[in-house]
């Protein structure tokens, strides 16, 4: 499965104090989602809001590449999904993990499956080792 996943949506969606520590909260998501491509396979994108967090550098990380979407506003990093979905060769072929429902229309309409963040959490904390700390 490939994946893109919009990622303040993901942390955001669960009130465990993300807001304090939201450099930390991104880390716990792009390692829980490393944990997932392990185990299942996927090809997994991650687009992160604002400038790239010291301790999560863009790029690939063992199976899960992070991107940022450094412009601003409020929509960058739905942008920028948008953006990938437009150059991929096959956007029928990929899933945007998002509960945002303006990026879901735009998605849907480029092709792309859609999966909500709670959906997502789910399939990582059946992992079991990887459950929030």
């Amino acid at each position: 499965m490939e994946l893109l996943v919009d990622a303040m949506n993901v942390v955001g969606s669960r009130p465990d104090g993300w807001w304090r520590d939201r450099e930390g909260a991104v880390r716990r998501l792009i390692e829980r989602l490393v944990a997932l491509a392990a185990v299942d396979g996927d090809s997994i994108a991650v687009v992160v809001d604002g400038s790239p967090y010291e301790s999560v550098p863009e790029g690939d990380d063992v199976g899960v590449t992070v991107v940022y979407a450094r412009a601003r506003g409020a929509n960058a990093a739905d942008d920028r999904i948008v953006a990938a979905l437009e150059r991929h060769e096959d956007p029928a072929a990929v899933t945007v993990v998002t509960s945002d429902r303006a990026l879901q229309v735009r998605v849907r309409a480029l092709g792309a499956e859609v999966v909500g963040a709670g959906a997502l959490l789910a399939r990582i904390d059946g992992l079991g080792s990887t459950r929030p700390r």
